[in-house]
């Protein structure tokens, strides 16, 4: 008589350490870091000394702070090309409100951060309104921020550039929570460095133990299944467009506050360096997929590279092919890992 084999549950299966870090978004970034920290330790005498830790960890932390914020957004499956100029429109309403108005600083920043707000809702809104992509959304957003920046600008100062907010009430205490410095041991860090590891933190909390989080990756992976699971798809696509405008206030007022001047032209070509860290952190630009860590470190590899070129004293254009690089290496790699992780969950 024949003995019937009993079936393995699948969710029972075991999964092998390797295939569990296979399935990681963030695994190749982790990689790529450890080879460019490694190589310019090697061949710099500046990369590892505390000035030059503390330079290329500052270059990294506003991009890295950006680059969550876009990462969550691409994740769910949407673009944000107006992120970089952004960052400029943010610090200019600071700085109108607060030298040209005469509010204080606190209340400069809260004007700003409700104007920012404003923008992703309004990019969110018409994306899912209208059903147009949202490269052309956020590209026309992006058009209008620039033209409303050098306008405005030049209406209030006769210029292309705000500054004198150092002399504003309130700027010693909102500096001190957007432009200070913090000694550990030798090294000195701007606080930036801080808001970029409690921003990838708190996101990285949120993508992975939240019901939001869920939603996010499933408005990411198919609209239309997560319509029928019953996930807000609106509502999370807006908080998400608001969520990177959030984030770009955040960049604004670091700027704006460490140093107290802004230029209209500021931010531009930038959204393009926010995207690149969030797809060499493991995001694929058909959303579903990705991780906040992941992000940061993308960033932290512009950062270690843009500042280990210049300890190198190697022409910085080769900055330029390094970006491009490591791009169509992350889509490649990306994609593996992608399938991979389909193969190890079924």
């Amino acid at each position: 008589m024949a003995v019937a084999t009993p079936t393995v549950d699948e969710r029972l299966a075991r999964v092998g350490v390797l295939d569990r870090l296979l399935v990681r978004p963030e695994l190749g970034a982790v990689l790529g870091a450890l080879v460019v920290f490694t190589f310019f330790s090697v061949f710099t005498d500046q990369f590892l000394s505390p000035a030059g830790a503390a330079t290329w960890l500052d270059d990294a932390s506003t991009l890295g702070i950006m680059a969550v914020g876009v990462a969550m957004l691409m994740i769910g499956g949407e673009f944000d090309l107006s992120a970089g100029v952004m960052t400029a429109s943010t610090a200019l309403v600071t700085a109108i409100l607060a030298t040209q108005l005469g509010l204080n600083v606190w209340l400069a920043l809260g004007g700003s951060l409700l104007f920012a707000l404003a923008v992703g809702a309004f990019n969110g809104f018409v994306v899912m309104r209208t059903g147009l992509p949202s490269f052309i959304v956020t590209l026309g957003m992006f058009l209008a921020l620039q033209g409303l920046n050098l306008g405005v600008t030049r209406l209030f100062t006769g210029s292309v550039q705000v500054s004198g907010i150092s002399s504003v009430d309130g700027y010693e205490s909102a500096g001190f929570l957007f432009a200070s410095t913090v000694q550990i041991g030798s090294m000195t860090l701007q606080v930036s460095v801080l808001w970029w590891l409690l921003v990838a933190g708190v996101a990285t909390w949120v993508l992975l133990r939240t019901r939001f989080g869920n939603w996010i990756f499933a408005v990411g992976g198919s609209v239309t299944s997560a319509r029928q699971v019953g996930v807000p798809v609106m509502r999370t696509k807006i908080l998400l467009f608001m969520t990177t405008a959030f984030a770009a206030w955040v960049v604004g007022s670091i700027n704006i506050l460490r140093f107290t001047t802004v230029q209209a032209n500021q931010g531009i070509g930038l959204e393009l360096q926010f995207i690149v860290a969030a797809v060499v952190g493991g995001c694929l630009l058909t959303g579903g997929f990705g991780s906040a860590i992941g992000a940061a470190i993308g960033a932290l590899i512009f950062g270690m590279t843009r500042q280990g070129i210049v300890f190198a004293r190697w022409d910085t254009d080769w900055f330029m092919l390094f970006l491009g690089v490591m791009l169509l290496a992350a889509v490649l790699v990306n994609n593996a890992f992608r399938r991979k992780a389909e193969r190890v969950r079924r």
